[in-house]
């Protein structure tokens, strides 16, 4: 039986948001969160319920989780979240760690100064949430991602790196979950903002691709134990 997802157990709120694309978000984060685990099953009824929408919006999210092959169908009724194996592991962070190096490079040679400082905003944020909370704070890092990516003025990078992110939701629980990774996490975003703001490209990209191939680390630390 899924959990109940501490973030979606109300009403979602939309912010100009189509409906069925918060409730796709309000998913990708209970996935995020670590609420729904490989082969927990997804009921658009409970979902519906759960969220206070109706079954139309819920079915719309479903179906662009299983377009994505996010979920898959389960036995009799409902989807499962899809299980990755190691394999699909290692080549989705090889492909992150090439897609972050290059957004970086380019960041450092496109972004504004507005944008070098909603940068350090998003990370003052992300140092200054609470200690407990894994989740807010790997919602302030897509976030710092994503800050990253409108900087290299690339649309079609900007697209595939959400596309991205969203796979990583299928991994279960948040690397910062993982003992002392909010710090040097940290610390690794502080030198590519720095990177970035001196239009240093080579080292901005250096930097990035580090900072994925820790990421990887600890997730497999975590796949370890689950």
């Amino acid at each position: 039986m899924a959990r109940r997802p501490a973030k979606t157990g109300g009403s979602i709120a939309r912010g100009g948001v189509a409906l069925g694309e918060a409730v796709f978000r309000s998913l990708c984060e209970a996935l995020q969160a670590g609420n729904y685990r490989a082969g927990d099953r997804l009921r658009e009824e409970e979902v519906a319920q759960r969220l206070k929408v109706s079954r139309t919006p819920v079915r719309e999210a479903l179906g662009r989780l299983a377009a994505r092959g996010f979920v898959e169908p389960a036995g009799g009724r409902g989807l499962i979240v899809r299980n990755l194996d190691i394999s699909e592991v290692l080549e989705l962070y090889a492909m992150r760690e090439i897609m972050e190096g290059a957004a970086a490079r380019l960041a450092a040679e496109h972004a504004s100064a507005p944008e070098v400082d909603a940068l350090r905003d998003i990370e003052q944020a992300f140092v200054e949430a609470p200690a407990a909370d894994a989740a807010e704070m790997a919602r302030l890092n897509r976030s710092f991602h994503e800050a990253i990516c409108r900087a290299a003025r690339n649309r079609y990078l900007d697209n595939a790196s959400r596309e991205l992110q969203d796979w990583i939701a299928l991994l279960g629980p948040t690397t910062f979950s993982v003992s002392g990774r909010p710090s040097s996490s940290h610390g690794e975003h502080q030198a590519i903002i720095n990177a970035i703001a001196a239009r240093n490209g080579d080292k901005a990209e250096q930097l990035a691709r580090a900072h994925i191939r820790e990421a990887l680390r600890c997730r497999l630390k975590l796949l370890q134990k689950q």
